[in-house]
This record gives structure tokens, sequence and C-alpha cells, in this order.
């Protein structure tokens, strides 16, 4: 199982203590030095079944500064997809990649859902 994250994000240290709690074991991938690929993200977008919208970090600064809100209704899967390959800072963390499970954020009844 991958967990990619921030170091730096609350909620993502909130995840990682959650997970050694749990004694789940993982692999860490920091979101930033490691960005997601075009490919990664095409892949879990399919596998999580999920809006693509949900992969951006909608909190975000760059999210913000880009005004995507505005426009990512215009542009196409592929385009949003190039988009959030380009800054790892785009994309909502923390993420859980396991065979077929992609996980979005961290909201504590959904991971014991679908981890335990």
């Amino acid at each position: 199982m991958l967990f990619i994250q921030y170091p730096k994000c609350s909620t993502c240290k909130k995840a990682k203590k959650w997970l050694d709690e749990q004694e789940i074991k993982y692999s860490e991938r920091h979101i930033v030095d490691d960005n997601p690929t075009y490919d990664e993200l095409k892949k879990w977008h399919n596998i999580s079944g999920q809006p693509l919208k949900k992969f951006f970090n909608t909190s975000g600064m760059i999210y913000r500064d880009m005004k995507l809100k505005d426009k990512l209704p215009e542009m196409s899967e592929e385009e949003q997809l190039k988009l959030l390959a380009t800054n790892g800072m785009l994309v909502k963390r923390p993420l859980i990649v396991k065979d077929d499970l992609v996980l979005i954020g961290f909201k504590e009844t959904e991971w014991s859902e679908k981890l335990l």
C-alpha cells in the first residue's frame, strides 16, 4: 500500500498517525519530491470512481492563484490530468493507493471501512 503525502500537511500527519496506530503497513511517498505522473493519476482516477475534481487540492494556494475553480469546468479530463501532473501541491492529499483502491483525503470513517 502506498501512502502519498506532504510531510508539513496537518491532515497528512493525522492520517499517518492513524495508519501507525492501526499497525497498517505502507510505503511513503512525498507528493512534491515525487509528483504523481499523468499515467498514475489517470489510473488512480479510474480505480477511485471519483470525479477528477476530487483529486484537486481546492484549498491550496496554487489552486486559488491559478483560479482553477473557474477554469476546471472548461478543461477536458486530459488537460486536468496533465495539469495535476505538473505540481504535487495541486493534488489533494493524503492519497492511499492499493491494488484496486484509491482513497483521496483523510476521512477516518472511510479509511476504517476500507482498510481495516
